[in-house]
């Protein structure tokens, strides 16, 4: 992941170097993988996010090295059950009738769009968190956080989709509550190529690390 000599500047006068982790105790690692689920990856659905469909192989490469080394893969699917009301202000107001309506019908539980893409080697082992809001460490979405402390684990890799939605939402509320977090730039994607730069560019600048998945999985070995 490229940044600009500015960025670079800025992050190393903050914190005296580059990346804020050097090496990762995999045992007290999570990688993350947001959303990667039909709605969307898969053609034809509402949120379809094309370039996702780019990033299996990293994700998959990243999570089998994660785990031979002790580490922990979670696979994080949204959920729009119960969303027209406890979500009311997105889904009435944000959201036309028409999308609405196809979020709740095609994130609903158990049905096609909420099922993890086909490509994505998943494991039983592997944790699997329900959320229901963009970020999966707020008060109401998910268990995520208290998954992560039951696990001692402090250390949480990110991956999915959207980069800049509910990847970065994730990240950046991780940071907040004191997790070490990192977003794994080729394990990641947005609508844009744009979209994609800009979130990477925000989240290295005050939140946390950028890196790609072979330079994680290498501080694996450190």
């Amino acid at each position: 992941m490229q940044f600009s000599p500015e960025i670079v500047k800025r992050v190393t006068t903050r914190q005296g170097r580059l990346y804020a982790n050097e090496s990762f105790d995999a045992r007290r690692t999570a990688l993350v993988v947001v959303d990667m689920q039909n709605y969307y990856m898969k053609p034809g659905f509402q949120s379809e996010v094309p370039a996702a469909r780019d990033t299996v192989p990293a994700v998959n490469r990243l999570a089998g090295a994660l785990r031979a080394a002790g580490g922990t893969v979670v696979w994080i699917q949204t959920t729009s059950d119960g969303a027209d009301k406890s979500w009311r202000h997105h889904h009435g107001n944000m959201l036309t009738p028409e999308r609405s309506a196809r979020r709740l019908k095609e994130l609903a539980t158990g049905g096609e769009g909420y099922q993890l893409w086909s490509e994505l080697d998943a494991k039983p082992e592997d944790l699997r968190v329900v959320k229901r809001r963009y970020s999966a460490m707020i008060a109401g979405s998910s268990n995520l956080e208290a998954e992560m402390r039951g696990r001692g684990i402090d250390t949480l890799l990110i991956a999915g989709t959207a980069t800049n939605v509910c990847c970065e939402s994730t990240a950046r509320d991780a940071m907040m509550l004191d997790f070490s977090t990192v977003m794994v730039a080729d394990c990641l994607s947005a609508m844009s190529p744009a979209e994609h730069q800009q979130s990477l560019e925000h989240f290295i600048l005050f939140f946390g690390d950028v890196m790609e998945s072979g330079e994680v999985i290498e501080r694996l070995g450190r």
